[in-house]
């Protein structure tokens, strides 16, 4: 077991880092005079990951799309009785995500957390799947993509992502669709199971009122050890170009909506982390309520006050996205491709630069005083392949010159699309 203290130079806060025996990354932060607790056992693997080999595997395997997602429903389920009924014992609250390209199983606690942490690492290595149950979670899991279909905001996000996207599977719902859920078995969930809940492929986050010499003792009680099998994933070769520039959609809605987005350049690790801070920076200086931009668009009513950004990243897909409600999106989207072009051939103002860097650090300060922050950014930063704090020193060290080359070289008009759900 080796066992590591990462400290932020910017702020003294600290947590440890074991790898441990098992091939487990075990993440912890010691939070005292907090009275909670929140657990994360994540596994690298989302809806993303459908083309897989490991070590002495010839070639790749491909699985239908939404099995990550229908992964984690089914393992909540065990021979003996339901998880949940589990944790209602121990006073904990217990819950799990997929996402793009991690799934989590998590629990929130004030008390009792040593029993809680068991269950936890316990049904996360006790996989329990039989056809009779699959084909049950078959109709379940339908019925949920056909609500996800209804919804507009979902909706007009992946309508985005496929004007962006030719070959990615960031454009497919996480859930994946009817048609590919029906090819799910449980020979198949046992497969991708056994390939990503490796734990050399997993990482456990805990943060709050802990002792890190007890939950390194219960990882050595439950933890099971792996032998690392060597996963890749790949994924499909992705243009640079995006598909198409618009694509609008009728559903019955009271305000039309729109995802506007830039399909930006791809990268890993830390170059990643560098660009989604520039590329945050970026956009708020852009969307800012405080700034021209803004101001002019609210006081035309173009927009309202749901206009917002986000950056969207991971393995194969970088985004910055705008979104809200407008009558008039093409407006919303042209004004925004002025101000880019505006803003680099006059330049970022630095004032506003310096406004909305010191208003992102200390959100991410606070964050640091947030146990159910703390937790799920050492689970994120270990998946990203960066330190936990690396974001708050790349922030202090980012200049304006650093924000305008990244809009000169990643907001292109030609990387611009919309997506629209407008009423019937």
């Amino acid at each position: 077991m080796v066992k590591e203290v990462i400290t932020s130079p910017k702020t003294g806060d600290s947590c440890i880092h074991v790898k441990h025996s098992s091939g487990l990354d075990i993440y912890i932060c010691e939070m005292k005079g907090f009275s909670s607790v929140e657990a994360l056992f994540g596994t690298k693997y989302g809806s993303i990951n459908t083309m897989f080999r490991q070590k002495g595997d010839k070639d790749y395997t491909t699985v239908p799309e939404g099995i990550a997602h229908f992964l984690e429903h089914k393992l909540f389920e065990n021979e003996d009785c339901d998880v949940f009924e589990l944790y209602a014992k121990t006073g904990a609250s217990g819950n799990a995500f997929t996402s793009f390209d991690k799934t989590a199983y998590l629990f929130s606690c004030s008390k009792n957390y040593q029993e809680s942490l068991r269950i936890l690492l316990d049904f996360v290595q006790k996989p329990y799947f039989t056809q009779a149950t699959v084909d049950k979670e078959q109709g379940i899991i339908g019925q949920e993509i056909k609500m996800t279909n209804d919804n507009p905001e979902w909706r007009v996000f992946f309508n985005m992502l496929r004007c962006m996207y030719h070959e990615h599977p960031v454009k497919i719902d996480i859930a994946g669709t009817v048609e590919s859920i029906a090819q799910i078995d449980a020979d198949l969930l046992y497969k991708c199971y056994h390939t990503f809940y490796n734990l050399n492929n997993m990482v456990l986050s805990i943060a709050g009122n802990i002792s890190a010499d007890e939950v390194l003792a219960i990882c050595d009680e439950c933890l099971k050890p792996c032998e690392d099998k060597g996963l890749e994933t790949v994924f499909p070769e992705e243009p640079d170009t995006i598909v198409q520039k618009e694509l609008i959609e009728k559903q019955p809605v009271g305000a039309s909506i729109f995802n506007i987005g830039y399909k930006c350049t791809d990268c890993r690790s830390e170059e990643r982390l560098v660009k989604s801070m520039q590329a945050s920076i970026a956009a708020s200086i852009l969307s800012d309520a405080s700034s021209d931009m803004y101001q002019r668009l609210l006081k035309d009513g173009i927009i309202n006050s749901s206009f917002g950004t986000e950056i969207f990243t991971g393995d194969g897909y970088f985004t910055v996205i705008f979104s809200g409600e407008s009558d008039s999106p093409a407006v919303v989207r042209d004004s925004l491709a002025d101000e880019v072009d505006r803003m680099i051939k006059e330049g970022i103002c630095e004032k506003d630069f310096q406004r909305i860097k010191k208003s992102t650090y200390g959100m991410l300060v606070r964050e640091l005083n947030n146990v159910e922050s703390v937790a799920n950014l050492m689970m994120n930063s270990h998946m990203e392949e960066t330190g936990p704090y690396d974001a708050i020193t790349v922030l202090s060290e980012m200049n304006c010159d650093d924000v305008l080359e990244f809009m000169k070289t990643e907001l292109k008009r030609d990387k611009l699309v919309m997506s629209v759900i407008e009423g019937m």
